[in-house]
């Protein structure tokens, strides 16, 4: 069984035991995140779809860790005007486990 949820202003397609990482929520390692925007869910003979979300539809996660992603060099530069600016950013990240679609 596969579904797709939405977190973060972003859209995922999960199926049970996927690992993935999502936009940094306020939770601590091992603790349970249950996903409640449900957009569709797929098994193996039936499609359902929201509109825009399915009601009595979750899907419950743990999480592994919490972290930051690789840096990134953001370099801004106008030639022959002597302007350059040199920044550095890393992301936030959230890395859960899918556990069980209900």
């Amino acid at each position: 069984m596969q579904a797709i949820i939405e977190t973060g202003g972003k859209q995922y397609r999960v199926k049970e035991g996927d690992e993935l990482f999502i936009e940094k929520l306020d939770a601590e390692a091992q603790d349970t995140i249950t996903f409640d925007k449900v957009l569709a869910v797929f098994s193996d003979d039936k499609v359902e779809i929201g509109a825009p979300y399915l009601r009595g539809v979750k899907v419950n996660a743990t999480v592994i860790k919490s972290g930051k992603a690789k840096k990134i060099i953001v370099y801004k530069m106008k030639p022959k005007k002597g302007y350059r600016r040199k920044q550095g950013h890393r992301q936030p990240y959230t890395k859960i486990q899918i556990e069980k679609i209900v």
